[in-house]
């Protein structure tokens, strides 16, 4: 072959070479980008949109529109504008210059907020409600959409015996894929969709996925439904621990799964394909055990926020999880337009029992049905290190830390200072593969989760761990004998606000209180996925807390079916308890120390006061405008969000002063003012009056301080004053509450004087 040959050879190769170099280039340095362009037109048709969004995506791809629609992923085009496509950021940055966008942000990933509880929060049967004249029959009628890991439909929870034909509003489907078609769903899960696109475009394509399809994989989603709306199940039980009857909040609702996440988590593009969908398929209620870590961004980069806007503008309400960080200002899903959920405990709890060889019992908590028979050495882990681990690393009982001629036949006590699950079950099987025979875990969060470990096993708080390891250092051969788990009740007071509940201050707009209210989130009996063990499963989170309220909003839903998210939203916050079922202030773990609202909001749901919550703070979407208007948002801003003629006409001078059921002022000069309205949806002829508890160092008074009603739907205005009486740091609590003598509308007051007014004398 020629020398010409060769050289034309080689620079084809080149030619190739580079191309392939820019392709791969180019493939590297793009990522999944939401472009979000507020709502939708109504004279916009589907086709004009996708074209208009291929045109955008053309335009910074040099006018190619095969490059345009590969790198499209979804297009949002039913709730609200927008889509999602993989873009550099160059482009990223183009496409928000562009005319009618809002915001471009990328695909972050969201995580999941990982029965007797019912009884517990005193729901009343059915037979009992009708008696009282509460007709909760047309919660067959209510529709619940769950953004979640999809469901396990053959579960006795999800069961459509006796009930009646699928609600002539459902606009859904019921979508096909991997062990799920259309024959999956029935007049009780009436629709079921899937979502991976986003989740794709990001995850290693050698990633294997459970089902792809609406069917459950993982349980958390099962888990979440069956909380809000399972039918009853005669034995519902954990191998054999909290056997009983159980039923969901609202047992004869209907249920709409989107499956959005996966093992990983859940992506900011499907989510939000996923209330796209929703809010056209005619759902009533969203409920999302899922969201951002903290600190959560702006209201129009979060898809969260994005979605649930447009879901409550068309009058569907959503309710999610406060998130399990557990510490002040991590609370997420901070919208005003969210019912945002705080964990709680019940009276129950999962209990194995700790026998010392001085005789001392000791409760802990467990899963573990395993016990030992005899009691055996016990030793701390410390003692037992290994290889290059010192004794201070060997207490955490990480894997290969362990001595084995030192472990074997023992009880080992380690400590564990993390929040997941898994590294506590590991932990167990690290101290099984050294021959130890039993694990007491010092949970140095004190988080009192339950789990089922694979030896013998209790979890222990951290005062009770220093009882221990001061047995062990003062007793020359100390013994113990953990025993097998069994269900307590009435142990520990109960509600408690539970050490991993994500709190306020609401680290985004802190004139808005979040979390709004506290349910039942620890050591929750529901369904679960038999592709993930058992049909039903025991699990800790605010994701257990959110379908709590969920269940609750639906028969409130049912009873008033023409109220407003808000107006529902007011009633599960104004009927809320701060008082545990001892009528004692209601405590806060770690340390049970007394809560206040930044852990529980407006306290802990009561569903036996929410369907008669006599008056209601109810807001309308163009009161959220207002709210938007006093952050700064602009009219230009606004009408890009909104896409109509809002303005800022009517903007609120303070975030405070959004008509919310909880009043918050974080910035407080000498005197200041907030107002609000309540609407009458009780006797039409009723007189209330204010009673007031101001926050300590602040004199709060109410104008007028009586309200007059003479018909139901009548609105009264009135001013709530603050006066700094003695300056002092951080925030203050107190309450305010109208009552007619029968009702109880009560709302928390959170203060914080500003710094200026520090140490001034009044």
């Amino acid at each position: 072959m020629s020398s010409s040959n060769y050289a034309s050879i080689n620079t084809m190769f080149f030619l190739f070479l580079a191309v392939l170099v820019a392709q791969v280039s180019f493939c590297f340095s793009s990522k999944v980008y939401v472009v979000y362009m507020g709502s939708k037109s109504e004279e916009q048709n589907h086709d004009d949109i996708l074209k208009q969004n291929y045109n955008m995506l053309a335009s910074v791809h040099s006018g190619s529109s095969e490059k345009a629609q590969a790198s499209h992923v979804y297009s949002y085009m039913h709730g609200f504008r927008g889509f999602a496509a993989k873009l550099t950021d160059e482009q990223a940055s183009q496409i928000s210059k562009m005319a009618g966008v809002v915001s471009v942000f990328p695909n972050s990933k969201r995580k999941l907020h990982t029965t007797h509880s019912w009884d517990f929060m005193g729901l009343m049967d059915d037979q009992t409600m009708e008696t009282l004249g509460y007709s909760i029959r047309n919660q067959e009628n209510i529709i619940i959409g769950f953004i979640d890991t999809g469901i396990w439909p053959e579960s006795p929870s999800f069961s459509d015996t006796d009930m009646p034909p699928v609600p002539p509003r459902w606009k859904g489907q019921c979508q096909s894929g991997e062990a799920f078609n259309a024959s999956s769903c029935n007049r009780k899960v009436i629709g079921a969709r899937y979502y991976m696109s986003g989740y794709e475009a990001e995850e290693d394509s050698d990633t294997k996925v459970s089902f792809k399809s609406a069917r459950d994989s993982n349980g958390h989603g099962s888990h979440t439904a069956s909380i809000a709306t399972g039918r009853y199940v005669a034995n519902m039980n954990y191998k054999g621990l909290g056997a009983g009857g159980a039923r969901g909040g609202a047992p004869m609702a209907r249920i709409a799964v989107y499956k959005t996440c996966w093992d990983s988590g859940c992506y900011d593009v499907d989510l939000l394909a996923a209330f796209d969908d929703a809010i056209r398929d005619g759902v009533h209620i969203l409920s999302l055990s899922l969201g951002a870590q903290s600190p959560q961004g702006d209201y129009f980069t979060d898809a969260i926020s994005v979605g649930s806007f447009h879901a409550a503008k068309r009058g569907v309400m959503v309710v999610a999880s406060a998130g399990n960080e557990g510490i002040p200002g991590s609370a997420t899903n901070l919208a005003p337009w969210i019912l945002t959920v705080a964990a709680s405990s019940t009276d129950r709890d999962f209990t194995s029992d700790i026998v010392l060889g001085n005789g001392a019992k000791i409760m802990g908590e467990s899963l573990t049905l395993l016990g030992m028979n005899a009691s055996t050495r016990i030793i701390s882990a410390s003692e037992a290190y290994a290889g290059y681990f010192t004794p201070y690393q060997s207490s955490y009982c990480l894997d290969s830390s362990l001595n084995k001629t030192k472990t074997k036949g023992k009880v080992l006590v380690c400590r564990h200072v993390q929040s997941s699950t898994e590294s506590k079950v590991a932990k167990s099987k690290v101290v099984k593969e050294v021959g130890g025979v039993g694990m007491v875990l010092i949970d140095e969060t004190d988080q009192d989760v339950a789990i089922p470990f694979v030896i013998p096993s209790a979890i222990i708080g951290k005062n009770t761990g220093q009882r221990i390891l001061s047995y062990l250092k003062n007793t020359s051969k100390p013994r113990s004998r953990i025993l097998g788990a069994k269900t307590v009740l009435g142990a520990k007071p109960a509600p408690r606000v539970v050490a991993f509940s994500s709190k306020g201050p609401n680290a985004l707009n802190p004139e808005i209180l979040k979390p709004d209210v506290t349910a039942p989130g620890l050591n929750i009996l529901a369904a679960w996925s038999p592709a993930a063990g058992n049909m039903f499963n025991i699990m800790s989170g605010t994701s257990m807390a959110c379908p709590h309220v969920t269940g609750i909003a639906t028969l409130v839903k049912a009873v008033h079916p023409l109220w407003s998210p808000s107006a529902i939203k007011s009633a599960i916050m104004t009927t809320a308890t701060i008082l545990d079922k001892h009528h004692k202030p209601i405590s806060a773990d770690p340390g049970r120390r007394r809560a206040n609202a930044f852990d529980y909001g407006s306290g802990f749901v009561n569903p036996a006061r929410v369907l008669d919550p006599g008056l209601t703070y109810d807001s309308e979407p163009s009161d959220f405008v207002g709210f938007l208007c006093s952050l700064g948002y602009d009219q230009r801003s606004l009408r890009l969000v909104t896409r109509d003629n809002s303005t800022c006409d009517r903007a609120f001078r303070t975030a405070s002063d959004l008509n919310y059921p909880s009043i918050t002022m974080p910035n407080l000069k000498d005197n200041s003012s907030v107002t609000r309205i309540v609407t009458n949806v009780g006797k039409a002829r009723s007189i209330y009056k204010v009673v007031v508890s101001s926050p300590p160092g602040v004199n709060v008074t109410v104008i007028p301080s009586r309200l007059i009603f003479t018909r139901i739907g009548q609105k009264i205005k009135f001013t709530v004053n603050f006066k700094i009486t003695a300056p002092s740091k951080g925030y203050a609590f107190g309450f305010f509450s109208w009552t007619n003598g029968i009702s109880r509308v009560t709302s928390p007051l959170v203060v914080r004087v500003a710094p200026a007014n520090h140490g001034l004398g009044r």
